[in-house]
């Protein structure tokens, strides 16, 4: 566009309501064409500029959470909150400022905008879901989201999310589209620029130390108090936990060989019988034992199972809070005390020590996989024709073990891992016919949805989880004439459902609410296999009275078939105690 020409003198006019009307047409036409320029000037930043103006939206825009965690109880016309305040604020901005401006210094030239782009619209969607469900962005809740199939993902994505995501991603994007980049720097030149981005880096190490400084007493105090609260910064939290599980030792381990566990496992003797073991574990997907009707919440959530001989463990704790966390550590020996990740990821798991002691041993799965628990082993996953609709409801489960243990005799352990109450989208868990308490949540927004028609929704899915474990022993019970069959039903772990704001579940373990982390479990046995394992059920009914957590899994489902192993510990097998014929 050419610049636009100045505007020549008229000179005297007669009429002055005509000079008037002029002038204004002429200023019209300029603003007019200041703001056409505007529209198509592309201002020519730096990539310091450039990251830093991302750096002070995110620290403005993206951290409402540790805003709000940070300055909670404090009178903020305050001057020693707002000094703590600014240098918060100085705080994250450099750290941002640093964080990017080292990373796009590792990438060629035409992938920095594109880069910052895709930084902008992660932190965007980021601060978004973080706010919406209240949220911690650690490592595991980003192993959760890289691990999460595309069926669960899509329950996480609406129309609604559109405008709410744009406000924190449209600015940033606008900034980084409008501008362009400086001229590649040569010669002398391309040295200053160096010495530009080194100093720019130094000035904001610098700024970052002395806020941290200025603010050490109070921040030091806070972060002390609230450990969490650093995964509430965006989106350092995203690219630290991106790092951590793209180099992390967990990620590293679980790529490696792993340990054996159990190859000494075999089963005594005595237990063997001319006809074969059938043992089922279901393991369930966050159920929590707030709304499970056996352990004495208010609603029949549970009334088939009631009717049931089950074992009911009514006080249950999870090892983690989410799938990615739970499930290698709840099938492993060693468990949330003394907890070691990288030990747990690169070890074999309980499906492991079946197959070792001789057992058929198979993972069902109606999820997004074991999490390397059943690696190298026999899996079962149903195919699209198994299933009447989009998603897959668990019963689907039992269908598959009634077509694997068809014709086979033999002894065999199965795995059904469910899909149970994962959320947020808690009203395709369960058939209409299930739709027990009304009005349900029929939305996967949450946010469209009262609390309690989110929970009668939630506890719809229970009670389709207590059909399907109840035909799931209906069936062990009309293969009596050919095996010994036993179930195990537990929860990986549990779920929020409004309470102090937060939903769903991925809370860091150290702050989880209860209701995250107790879970239910129970244990039915049929007459003869308690019989051939000489267990006591009332023995085995009494100890579920008393507290357990994950880390008796393990060994109590060796100890009901009395397998012999020096992987397992007895002093954690609930069934130890209650065996009539110990020696």
């Amino acid at each position: 566009m050419q610049d636009p020409q100045p505007v020549r003198s008229l000179g005297a006019v007669p009429n002055g309501d005509c000079v008037n009307a002029s002038a204004t047409a002429s200023a019209a036409t300029r603003l007019r064409r200041h703001i056409q320029a505007l529209l198509v000037t592309r201002p020519a930043l730096r990539t310091e500029t450039l990251t830093l103006l991302l750096s002070l939206w995110f620290t403005v825009a993206c951290n409402s959470l540790f805003w709000s965690a940070a300055l909670d109880d404090r009178t903020l016309l305050n001057a020693g909150s707002v000094a703590y305040a600014v240098a918060l604020a100085i705080l994250l901005t450099g750290v941002h400022f640093i964080v990017l401006t080292l990373f796009v210094s590792v990438l060629p030239r035409a992938f920095v905008r594109p880069a910052l782009a895709l930084v902008a619209i992660s932190t965007g969607l980021a601060a978004y879901y973080m706010r919406k469900f209240h949220v911690y962005l650690d490592p595991e809740m980003i192993r959760n989201v890289l691990n999460t199939d595309l069926r669960e993902a899509s329950e996480l994505l609406s129309w609604s999310m559109i405008p709410a995501v744009s406000i924190w991603v449209l600015p940033p994007l606008l900034v980084i589209l409008r501008s362009t980049q400086r001229p590649r720097a040569a010669g002398r030149a391309l040295i200053g620029a160096i010495g530009l981005r080194l100093g720019s880096l130094v000035l904001a190490a610098a700024a970052v130390a002395l806020a941290a400084l200025a603010s050490y007493q109070t921040l030091s105090a806070f972060l002390r108090n609230h450990t969490a609260a650093r995964y509430l910064i965006t989106p350092a939290n995203l690219i630290y936990g991106l790092a951590r599980n793209a180099y992390g030792s967990s990620s590293a381990s679980a790529s490696k060989a792993r340990i054996p566990v159990g190859l000494d496992a075999s089963l005594p003797e005595a237990r063997k019988a001319d006809r074969p073991v059938l043992l089922v574990v279901v393991v369930g997907e966050t159920a929590r034992a707030a709304n499970w009707g056996l352990s004495g919440y208010t609603r029949p959530t549970t009334p088939r199972l009631a009717a049931l001989d089950v074992i009911n463990f009514a006080d249950v704790t999870a090892c983690g809070t989410s799938t990615e966390v739970s499930l290698p550590c709840m099938l492993s020996p060693y468990g949330r005390d003394d907890y070691d990740e990288s030990l747990i990821r690169r070890s074999e798991s309980l499906p492991h020590v079946f197959a070792h002691a001789g057992l058929r041993t198979i993972w069902l799965d109606n999820q997004s996989g074991c999490k390397g628990t059943c690696d190298g082993l026999d899996f079962w996953k149903p195919a699209p024709d198994d299933c009447s609709g989009e998603v897959c409801l668990d019963e689907v489960l039992l269908e598959g073990a009634r077509r694997l243990t068809a014709g086979r005799p033999e002894n065999s352990a199965l795995f059904l891992h469910m899909r149970g109450n994962h959320g947020p989208a808690y009203y395709r868990r369960y058939p209409p016919q299930f739709a027990t308490f009304q009005p349900a949540c029929q939305n996967a927004d949450l946010a469209q949805c009262t609390r309690t028609e989110i929970v009668n929704a939630y506890d719809n899915a229970l009670v389709y989880t207590d059909h399907m474990l109840a035909e799931t022993i209906g069936w062990l019970k009309q293969l009596e004439a050919t095996y010994d069959t036993a179930l195990v039903y537990v929860s990986d772990h549990g779920e929020s459902l409004g309470e102090h704001g937060l939903y769903l579940h991925g809370v860091p373990y150290a702050i989880a609410p209860d209701v995250q982390k107790k879970v239910p479990m129970l244990i039915w046995l049929s007459e003869r296999f308690a019989r051939r394992f000489a267990l006591d059920t009332e023995c085995l009914r009494a100890r579920a009275a008393q507290p357990a957590t994950h880390d008796h899994l393990f060994h109590t489902v060796l100890g009901l078939l009395d397998l012999r192993t020096s992987a397992k510990k007895p002093e954690l097998d609930l069934a130890g105690a209650c065996r009539l014929d110990r020696s």
